[in-house]
């Protein structure tokens, strides 16, 4: 039986629920973009909100809420959880949406989506829409993982098990492999789905993927020259200092400078 392979679509969509449910489990990063929406009191933007793991709990909070994402599955699945008529969903790049006039309170670009840029243009690109679309006094908000030096060495990953689920009666194990462009900071992601019913696999779904590592400075150099004077840089979404051994980097930034 061939396995089914596509770029992030319609499989990437099926299982994006389930598998996150179980690996962010306890990260916290929904309760702290959710305080920072709490915190501005709305609008908000999400850049890449998927199928709505954080946004939608900010909408429901009562938060006017625009989600923007690439892909048109993912925001079907959105769609099909009843979000609130305060949750406005516009299919669109991070690095050339444009809103005309609005301006939002929050900007914020959940679990790594920002990741998704590969190159610098498209990272300024999006870095300059941001800025044009916050209002003063906004912040832009956002999270990548922290480059861990004794696994971004290797060149390849080989296929490991990293999360079981349920979907519609079946279990699902998800094997992840991993290729890394040293030169680009570029990560060929795979993530294969068996699924099993009944004990007995019945097939295969694979999604395929391309993420850019960042280092902290790296960050800091491209907001600045994207005119965002000041960051904050965080090693976790409890706000702890950043220490690069937690493998997360969280950045609030200001284009005011505050």
């Amino acid at each position: 039986m061939r396995p089914s392979e596509e770029d992030y679509g319609a499989s990437a969509a099926r299982y994006y629920d389930a598998a996150y449910a179980v690996l962010r489990r306890g990260s916290a990063d929904v309760e702290f973009y959710r305080a920072l929406a709490r915190e501005s009191g709305g609008p908000t933007l999400e850049l890449g909100c998927g199928s709505g793991r954080v946004v939608l709990p900010i909408a429901r909070d009562g938060i006017a809420c625009t989600g923007l994402d690439a892909s048109t599955e993912m925001l079907e699945q959105l769609r099909h959880k009843s979000p609130p008529a305060n949750l406005r969903l516009v299919q669109g790049r991070m690095e050339s949406f444009d809103f005309g006039s609005e301006r939002f309170a929050l900007i914020y670009s959940a679990f790594r989506a920002f990741q998704h840029l590969l190159g610098v243009s498209e990272q300024l690109a999006c870095l300059a829409a941001v800025r044009r679309h916050l209002a003063p006094r906004g912040l832009f908000a956002f999270d990548v993982f922290a480059p861990l030096l004794q696994r971004i060495a290797l060149p390849e990953e080989p296929e490991a098990e990293d999360a079981r689920f349920e979907i519609d009666g079946e279990e699902i194990v998800r094997y992840v492999s991993v290729r890394r462009d040293l030169a680009t900071q570029v990560m060929d992601v795979t993530f294969r789905h068996e699924r099993h019913r009944q004990g007995s696999v019945i097939g295969n779904d694979v999604v395929r993927t391309r993420m850019r590592y960042f280092f902290r400075y790296e960050l800091e150099h491209l907001l600045a020259r994207a005119g965002f004077p000041k960051a904050r840089f965080f090693g976790g979404f409890n706000r702890r200092p950043y220490d690069y051994v937690s493998g997360e980097t969280v950045i609030i930034a200001s284009a005011d400078g505050g």
